[in-house]
């Protein structure tokens, strides 16, 4: 189970950090990641860590504003948000799925309920 939290509404230029508690299986395992959907548009990818926290996968829109990290410790994922602007205004889902002898196994992600991020201009 996936389970977001942080999630609220902030003027533009502002910053928060979502959370995302994974309980039943260890996050060490999983390649996990954050998602985003706005309305009218179709869930995007943002920000991706892989199973040993080493590399990272940003979306061009976000680089150097959103920061990904992982606490395999105590299966949390986290997601701060810096410098935010209008447009990432969204709700906002954690994703994880396993990785067996290093391939990803997309079709079995998993998928937290989501957290609203609305940013006002």
């Amino acid at each position: 189970q996936l389970v977001e939290s942080g999630g609220g509404s902030v003027q533009a230029g502002g910053s928060l950090r979502l959370s995302c508690t994974a309980s039943g299986y260890a996050s060490s395992r999983y390649c996990m990641g954050w998602f985003r959907q706005a309305p009218g548009k179709e869930r995007e990818a943002v920000a991706v860590i892989y199973t040993g926290g080493g590399s990272t996968f940003y979306a061009d829109s976000v680089k150097g504003r959103l920061t990904i990290s992982k606490d395999n410790a105590k299966n949390i994922l986290s997601l701060q948000m810096n410098s935010l602007k209008a447009e990432d205004t969204a709700v906002y889902y954690c994703a994880a799925e396993p990785v067996v002898g290093g391939r990803r196994l997309i079709p079995d992600r998993r998928w937290g309920q989501g957290t609203q991020v609305t940013v006002s201009s």
